[in-house]
């Protein structure tokens, strides 16, 4: 039976592997060649560097693409956990007032509940509500500028550019007082 038991003996790159993976280290190289070899830098947690156009950081031990849009996605991110009470935030509408208020639901049921308390729920529903209508005023506004100043030239759904003349003067000035009459009189009413 002494004859049947593995007799292999291990290579040096072997054992060094096995240490290279026990420390961690998944780059490191168990052997010796000649050629080309590409220069490495070791980078740390945090570190910014940029390397073929593209700028990179360590995060969490992954290393991550720096991008434009960071900022957007972080502030599209919903934690976990309520940063106020602590509690889950697994119901969609403690997600919907945290992209509103910054706090879970059951928080905002809670922050208005003191707020009638103290009377002033009215002046904080009537800034929300106010502060709505003016993002909508001002969407308007946007849109129909964008219309008036439009070069009059459409992209069909089969890709074609089309130019449509006709807009005269005399349209853009009616569309720009009818959206000044539609912006004073919601002001007026609601403002």
């Amino acid at each position: 039976m002494s004859d049947s038991l593995l007799k292999k003996e291990f290579k040096s790159s072997d054992v060094q592997r096995v240490r290279n993976i026990v420390n961690k280290d998944f780059t490191s190289k168990t052997k010796s060649s000649a050629g080309y070899q590409k220069s490495s830098k070791k980078y740390k947690e945090g570190d910014i560097w940029e390397e073929s156009g593209k700028t990179w950081t360590i995060k969490n031990g992954v290393r991550q693409n720096v991008t434009k849009l960071d900022a957007a996605k972080k502030a599209l991110r919903i934690p976990l956990a309520c940063p106020k009470c602590k509690g889950p935030m697994k119901h969609h509408l403690a997600q919907k007032m945290y992209r509103i208020h910054g706090m879970c639901f059951d928080c905002v049921i809670d922050m208005e509940a003191n707020l009638r308390k103290a009377g002033l729920y009215e002046d904080y529903e009537k800034n929300l509500m106010q502060g709505n209508i003016k993002v909508f005023l001002n969407n308007i506004e946007d849109y129909t500028m964008s219309l008036i100043n439009n070069e009059n030239s459409y992209v069909t759904e089969h890709g074609d550019l089309e130019d449509w003349k006709g807009k005269s003067s005399v349209q853009k000035e009616k569309l720009l007082k009818n959206l000044k009459q539609y912006i004073d009189i919601v002001s007026k009413h609601v403002l």
